[in-house]
């Protein structure tokens, strides 16, 4: 393997600390009612002296919780997506505020959560779902804010767009996986790296075989063995959407070639990742499946904070198991690598019309393996793209706007060709 030296710097660097700050650190979270962002909070809460939240964003389904948030924190401003979620928010603070006690500046519309994220912090926090997160990660980078990445979408739909606004050192990732690799690099010089390993937990279908696949339902689907997640990301994991879209994520945040970017099945999920160095040693990141920790590490790196997650009992028997990819029965890594070759608009296009098809699914419109199947035809017919060099987010928007439409269509005819 060749020396890495003359290649560019990662977004993602252990060894580069992007504004390191003593001290609390004022913290945004965007997407706090979801996984991440309620596991984030609480996170702050058991660490009153080092963080401290001042906004939240949420998508607004949820505002009751969304102003209990707001309270527990003390925050000076809260933002929801949909415009008209503000009267029931408004009612919401007024029930979970005192009587007297000063209600937060609230923020609406689909700018909001953007607007928070350029806003005075240390960190933001983006733990947004899907590719309406790029924006608000574009804001957060182009005001200087350290930048703790959960929202995998908005690198890997927009990232020339990211990587020409990050400072080395400026992104933290969050996905546990990413998170293992990031402390991994740790130990080691980049020019000594020759692989990446994802390990993926092979999903509630792990070993099954395509035509086994055919007839699962939406509850088979969101029943994930070792995580608890949103329904979206739990599909993906179900399909390995989701480990696709972290290989594109490897290769943007690390640099590091796709030939060289593994992905195992390993499915305790107690290794998150590992890296390979040139002298045949391989450092794993491992804990309980738990998001506490990546967590922790997007918020107070180069930090650690104390008991952010469980750690192992090694004085009782366990055992790791380490499985290869069944490519056939799940194609979608290797169509991701595909279209991260590819670069341009092509993930963007991977990704909105997944997006498209896991709700049809999750609606009950589409088969399971009419996901991928539906995805790969979108992809086909968009074709080569230009380089990634000249991405403007306008080119992001339409390509994305174009993939989904083409995938409910696509979907839309394979259900009247079942039903016919």
């Amino acid at each position: 393997m060749g020396s890495m030296s003359d290649s560019p710097a990662p977004l993602a660097d252990p060894h580069l600390v992007f504004d390191a700050a003593e001290g609390r650190r004022d913290l945004v979270i965007l997407g706090s009612t979801g996984s991440i962002g309620t596991q984030a909070i609480d996170l702050v809460l058991r660490n009153p002296g080092r963080f401290r939240v001042t906004a939240l964003s949420a998508a607004g389904g949820r505002v009751r919780l969304l102003a209990e948030q707001a309270r527990q924190l003390r925050v000076r401003t809260v933002a929801v997506a949909d415009g008209d979620k503000v009267p029931a928010l408004r009612e919401a603070l007024r029930e979970v505020y005192g009587q007297g006690e000063p209600l937060p500046e609230i923020l609406a519309g689909p700018d909001a959560a953007t607007d928070l994220a350029g806003g005075d912090c240390h960190t933001v926090l983006n733990g947004i779902t899907g590719s309406i997160g790029l924006a608000p990660t574009l804001a957060a980078l182009k005001a200087g804010r350290t930048l703790a990445l959960a929202n995998k979408e908005s690198l890997i739909v927009g990232g020339p767009l990211v990587k020409a606004l990050a400072a080395p050192g400026q992104i933290i990732p969050v996905d546990s996986e990413h998170a293992a690799l990031f402390q991994a690099l740790a130990a080691g010089k980049r020019a000594d790296v020759r692989k990446l390993v994802v390990t993926a937990s092979g999903g509630p279908f792990r070993g099954r075989t395509r035509a086994e696949l055919a007839d699962v339902t939406r509850e088979q689907a969101l029943a994930h063995p070792t995580w608890a997640m949103g329904p979206v990301i739990t599909v993906n994991s179900a399909t390995l959407v989701n480990k696709g879209l972290e290989v594109i994520e490897a290769h943007l945040l690390y640099d590091i070639p796709f030939d060289r970017i593994d992905v195992v099945v390993h499915p305790q999920s107690y290794v998150h990742s590992m890296v390979e160095f040139t002298d045949g040693s391989t450092l794993a990141q491992a804990t309980p499946p738990d998001m506490g920790g990546p967590i922790a590490i997007g918020l107070g790196w180069p930090e650690r904070v104390p008991d952010a997650a469980p750690a192992f009992d090694w004085t009782k028997a366990s055992s790791w198991e380490f499985f290869p990819l069944d490519t056939e029965a799940f194609p979608s890594v290797g169509l991701a690598r595909h279209v991260g070759t590819l670069g341009g608009t092509a993930p963007a296009v991977f990704n909105a019309a997944n997006e498209e098809c896991v709700d049809a699914f999750l609606a009950g419109r589409l088969p399971f393996n009419g996901i991928m199947d539906t995805v790969t035809s979108v992809v086909a017919e968009h074709g080569t793209p230009a380089t990634g060099t000249s991405l403007t987010v306008a080119d992001v928007l339409e390509a994305e706007t174009w993939a989904r439409s083409r995938a409910r269509e696509l979907s839309a005819a394979a259900t009247a060709e079942a039903h016919a």
